[in-house]
């Protein structure tokens, strides 16, 4: 074989290598994860946040990987409803949380997802989450509050893991599907962003992954 035909040979095998690009139509699937002051997003507390990157290998198998999370301080003004602290166990008024701004939180979360956009060469990210509508509609209006303009994530589109874990395990509860899918889930450790959002996306990686196994993906050439 000659120098030119290796390289050739080489440019061919890896132009037909799976990527996370080609899985989603461009999109960077990335789990997020909130703990708030209580259900409207408009006017209730966003309390913590984390989002856990996600990356396919050289063989088409998605993986977690970076989680970056933070306290978050409430906005002025917001509503906080002792039944939803009571729920996640968040004391909003303690210093050794460590909290700081929606705005510098979100800056820095979203300064991770645009580095991992361009290593995947996707062109948006798009959320994943359990209830993903929960998660989506308290991080647009924390963007809107923080006046960032430059939002990576798809408008309107999500991909919600209790839907997908109900068809692929018959259970909608993140910590159920998680015991269905031989996940590992410690309730003492739930109601944390980071924690659910690492469980999260374990859940959503292994659902992609066994459809893949199963001969989901990628679609046979014929269709």
């Amino acid at each position: 074989m000659t120098v030119d035909q290796r390289s050739d040979s080489t440019s061919s095998t890896h132009s037909t290598a799976p990527t996370i690009a080609s899985r989603f139509r461009g999109y960077l699937p990335v789990v997020i994860d909130v703990e708030t002051g209580g259900f409207n997003p408009e006017t209730d507390a966003l309390l913590e946040i984390a989002a856990v990157m996600i990356d396919m290998n050289s063989q088409g198998i998605l993986e977690r990987k970076e989680t970056i999370s933070f306290h978050v301080e409430p906005f002025q003004g917001a509503n906080i409803e002792q039944s939803a602290l009571d729920f996640n166990g968040i004391n909003p008024y303690t210093r050794l949380r460590g909290a700081i701004s929606e705005r510098d939180a979100l800056s820095e979360i979203l300064q991770t997802i645009r580095k991992y956009l361009r290593t995947s060469e996707c062109h948006r990210a798009i959320l994943v989450g359990h209830n993903a509508h929960f998660d989506h509609a308290f991080l647009r209006a924390a963007l809107e509050r923080a006046e960032i303009k430059r939002n990576p994530f798809h408008p309107f589109s999500s991909f919600d893991t209790a839907s997908i874990a109900a068809i692929a395990y018959g259970h909608t509860v993140l910590a159920e599907s998680c015991r269905r899918a031989n996940i590992e889930f410690n309730n003492e450790s739930a109601h944390s962003a980071s924690y659910d959002a690492e469980r999260t996306a374990d859940l959503f990686c292994n659902i992609v992954n066994r459809w893949k196994g199963l001969g989901g993906w990628p679609l046979p050439e014929a269709l």
